[in-house]
């Protein structure tokens, strides 16, 4: 059981010109998230399979999948503390007339790492998957 008060949590959202089912593919692919981000991924579309990011930086678990829709992830980074569980993250993708509004939900981040993670979601994630995404046409 996770202590709200004792935990940090992020809300995000991000328009990418793609398609729903496209940022779901890729996200969930290791050649997909490794070419939108730049960071090497190993993930595939599995519940219950691990995942890493960037290198190994980041770890977790595939928890949930709604196709094109829906990614709930186990997450944490080297920097969590030993102790500290794994933080929830939620992507939503909702189709919109300039491609997929992604919302974020980062929960359950230990106290104290939300700030670097708001500003790592932008750098890592959101910019470098703009700049993939431009690229192709919805």
């Amino acid at each position: 059981m996770h202590d709200e008060a004792a935990c940090d949590a992020i809300a995000l959202s991000t328009t990418l010109p793609a398609t729903p089912a496209d940022v779901f593919s890729a996200w969930l692919s290791s050649s997909g998230h490794t070419a939108m981000t730049g960071g090497k991924a190993d993930i595939r579309a599995e519940v219950g399979s691990s995942f890493t990011a960037w290198g190994g930086y980041i770890q977790g678990t595939v928890q949930a999948l709604d196709p094109d829709q829906r990614i709930v992830l186990s997450w944490r980074t080297k920097d969590f503390p030993a102790d500290a569980p794994d933080s929830q993250l939620e992507l939503t993708l909702t189709a919109i007339p300039e491609g997929t509004r992604l919302d974020l939900s980062h929960r359950h981040i230990p106290r104290g790492q939300g700030v670097r993670y708001h500003s790592g979601w932008h750098e890592r994630y959101f910019a470098p998957m703009a700049r993939y995404f431009a690229g192709t046409s919805f």
